[in-house]
C-alpha cells in the first residue's frame, strides 16, 4: 500500500529546529508501560506510533541519533532534536532503519493516535487505570494476534525487503 499524499501528520520537537511529516497513518500504536520506557520518558509509559521509515519526512532541521540501551539488549536509536533534545523516534534493532516509532507526544496533534494496545503492563505503575476495550498485555504480543490486516501486510512488505 503506498502511501496517500493527501493524508500526513505533522509533528516536530519543542524548540521547533526539528518538524516531520508522517505521510500515512501508523501502522499500530504501543502504549509501552516497561520500566526502560519510564525511564527513558520520565514519565509512567510512552506511547508510540509505529510507522515505515519512508512514510517519515523530515520537514527542517536535522535530527542526532542516539544510541541507548534497551531492555532486549539490543539497543535502540532515538532520534532527537541537537538543540532541545526532545525524543521524536526510535529505531529498535528488530526493525532496523526500517521502522521508526514515533513519539506520538511530538505530534501537532497527538490525540489522533490512541493506543491500539498497551503492553508490558506487569510493570505499569499502579495508579495507572487501562481504559476497557483496548487490548492489553503483560509483556509483548503476537502481531498477527492483534493488528489489522492492512497493517500486518504492510509490516509483511518491509519484511520482504530486508
Amino acid at each position: 500500500m503506498a502511501s496517500d499524499p493527501s493524508v500526513f501528520y505533522e509533528g516536530g520537537c519543542t524548540c521547533r529546529a526539528v518538524r516531520y511529516r508522517m505521510t500515512s497513518r501508523p501502522m499500530f500504536v504501543h502504549c509501552c508501560h516497561c520500566r526502560w520506557c519510564q525511564r527513558e520518558t520520565g514519565a509512567s509509559f510512552a506511547l508510540n506510533a509505529m510507522i515505515e521509515a519512508d512514510r517519515v519526512e523530515l520537514l527542517q532541521g536535522e535530527i542526532e541519533r542516539i544510541d541507548t540501551p534497551s531492555f532486549s539488549g539490543r539497543g535502540q536509536k532515538i532520534s532527537r532534536c541537537p538543540t532541545c533534545h526532545v525524543a521524536l523516534w526510535s529505531n529498535y534493532a528488530g526493525g532496523g532503519d526500517a521502522v521508526r516509532f514515533v513519539r506520538v507526544g511530538t505530534l501537532d496533534e497527538p490525540d489522533r493516535f490512541p493506543p491500539d494496545i498497551h503492553i508490558f503492563t506487569a510493570s505499569k505503575q499502579p495508579w495507572v487505570v487501562l481504559p476497557e476495550g483496548i487490548p492489553a498485555v503483560e509483556a509483548y504480543y503476537k502481531s498477527s494476534e492483534y493488528w489489522p490486516q492492512e497493517s500486518l501486510a504492510r509490516r509483511a512488505a518491509l519484511l520482504a525487503r530486508k
